[in-house]
């Protein structure tokens, strides 16, 4: 799920470096642009499952909750430690959001999943309250970290932490159906489970984007695309029907092979900076903005074969490392034991 949204979000940036101006009023660039607009928040969703895990893992080895926070904190603080802070990007974003919901981690069981929860659905609430208010004087980075708008950051908190809120939830239950499924030595609990993730994913698409439409609204000046509550909605929807398709397609349809999508999602990070210096580097400047929507998705093609041979280069060099490390010394005598 985390390749597919590197993939996704290839894919936005290839075409927004190097496809003309005057091909982008068209439907191939909109498009691209608006399938784009998903990687965000399935970064961000996918972040918070990752936590969510991680903070179940912790409830199992340490019983203080107030220990627990601090490294679910430290996590959040090394995120935003290798960013460029005053620079806000979506790493910047995940590392604040991170940072809120650190405070799960001190909650046990179903008390995770009702605050991670509670928290996301007020972080989408509030975030066209957070837009309309009056911003004049405020810093231009606290602007780019909190508010959405015109003019300010383009992964703001309001309400970018939502997606963090919800993943995480969503990480805890899938942890804990998991290891109920490694118990009973069936599939039928995460079977049950995603397609729970499934019928609330559409669910959640369908109302939300009924009351987007609605020509009324409680909050004052409502932007869609900004702030809107209904398409955080939206997009959380999208990422769990998406979980729910990953899982089917790796439990049942995929072979036991190498994938290149999984190779892209495990080095996610390191994928992310190399392809931002590339398609908007100094290196293909020759090309930015000067190419057809066929050459374009030729681009496309190239930069993400570029990628899946770093990622594969890299879990390679892993490996390796891995193996050597644990390698025994020269002229040690290794005994086995049956």
């Amino acid at each position: 799920m985390r390749g597919l949204a590197v993939l996704v979000m290839i894919e936005c940036h290839t075409f927004n470096s190097f496809a003309r101006l005057d091909v982008r009023n068209g439907g191939p660039y909109v498009l691209s642009q608006f399938v784009g607009g998903m990687a965000a928040p399935l970064f961000l969703f996918m972040a918070g499952m990752t936590f969510g895990f991680q903070m179940e893992s912790l409830e199992r080895r340490d019983p203080n909750r107030w220990r627990r926070w601090l490294v679910a904190l430290r996590r959040a603080g090394y995120i935003m430690a290798i960013t460029e802070i005053t620079k806000v990007d979506i790493l910047n974003s995940m590392a604040l959001a991170m940072g809120a919901f650190a405070v799960a981690a001190a909650f046990d069981g179903k008390n995770r999943v009702r605050f991670a929860l509670g928290g996301a659905l007020a972080v989408a609430a509030i975030a066209p309250v957070i837009e309309s208010l009056s911003w004049s004087g405020t810093p231009q980075l606290i602007l780019e970290y909190l508010a959405p708008g015109p003019n300010r950051g383009r992964f703001p908190f309001f309400p970018c932490a939502a997606y963090v809120g919800f993943g995480l939830a969503a990480g805890a239950i899938v942890r804990r159906t998991a290891e109920r499924t490694s118990e009973r030595g069936a599939a039928e609990p995460m079977d049950r489970l995603m397609q729970w993730c499934a019928l609330i994913g559409f669910a959640a698409i369908f109302t939300a984007q009924y009351f987007a439409n609605i020509p009324f609204s409680i909050y004052p000046t409502p932007d869609f695309w900004r702030s809107s509550p209904a398409l955080v909605f939206i997009r959380t929807g999208i990422s769990l029907a998406m979980l729910a398709s990953a899982y089917l397609w790796t439990e049942y349809g995929a072979a036991a092979r190498w994938s290149w999508m999984q190779a892209l999602g495990q080095t996610s990070l390191l994928v992310y900076w190399v392809h931002v210096m590339l398609v908007y580097g100094n290196i293909v400047k020759h090309w930015k903005r000067a190419l057809s929507i066929p050459q374009t998705a030729l681009a496309f093609t190239v930069v993400t074969a570029l990628m899946v041979a770093l990622a594969a280069a890299r879990l390679a060099w892993k490996h390796r490392k891995k193996h050597l490390a644990y390698a025994p010394a020269p002229g040690t005598l290794v005994t086995r034991t049956n």
